[in-house]
């Protein structure tokens, strides 16, 4: 019993040692997401600086899709390490009063940050380039939009699309395409 005990334990630790908190606006929190002051300028240098791409993270208190997301997916030691080493990620909460500011220099809301975009649902993940166009906002800019919850397997599909720039391949394969050949590629042809 105590070796059964002992193997549980061990088992079931580390996937508490990587779950997000919650934090006091109601959303999850993971140790990858950075506090910022929401410039999204200041946001894509800092991003630069550090060799990582930026991601804006849209969430909603309450949203069973964002606890889902967190729970079963940016959980998993292999999602979380790939965006920790290679994404910078900040947070939007799509109800959020806390003041930001966009590309296009428009100081607003979160709220009125995500209804500018055009994002209606959550979570909703904006990818972006490593530079932005002047008079841009986050939306035009975005190189790839992930909209909802995925399984483990799409979510790092992704991440790993993005953050090796397979969007600006002059190829047929695009996200779609790309997500069906490394289902293929995996061992046991898995999404996850």
């Amino acid at each position: 019993m105590k070796r059964l005990l002992a193997v549980l334990i061990l088992t079931l630790l580390p996937a508490f040692a990587v779950a997000a908190t919650m934090g006091d606006d109601g959303l999850h929190k993971q140790d990858w997401m950075r506090d910022t002051f929401k410039d999204l300028n200041e946001d894509l240098a800092e991003a630069n600086e550090e060799g990582k791409r930026l991601v804006i993270m849209v969430e909603q208190r309450g949203c069973i899709y964002c606890d889902k997301m967190h729970k079963e997916v940016f959980s998993r030691d292999d999602v979380a390490s790939y965006i920790r080493e290679n994404f910078f990620v900040v947070q939007v909460n799509l109800h959020g009063d806390t003041e930001m500011t966009d590309f296009d220099g428009e100081t607003l809301t979160e709220k009125q940050a995500a209804r500018k975009w055009g994002l209606l649902f959550t979570p909703s993940i904006l990818f972006l380039p490593e530079e932005v166009d002047d008079g841009a906002t986050a939306q035009t800019a975005s190189v790839a939009l992930m909209p909802g919850a995925f399984g483990a397997g799409t979510t790092l599909d992704m991440f790993t699309w993005v953050n090796e720039k397979r969007y600006e391949l002059d190829s047929a394969e695009d996200f779609q395409r790309y997500h069906a050949r490394r289902i293929q590629e995996r061992a046991d042809g898995s999404t996850d």
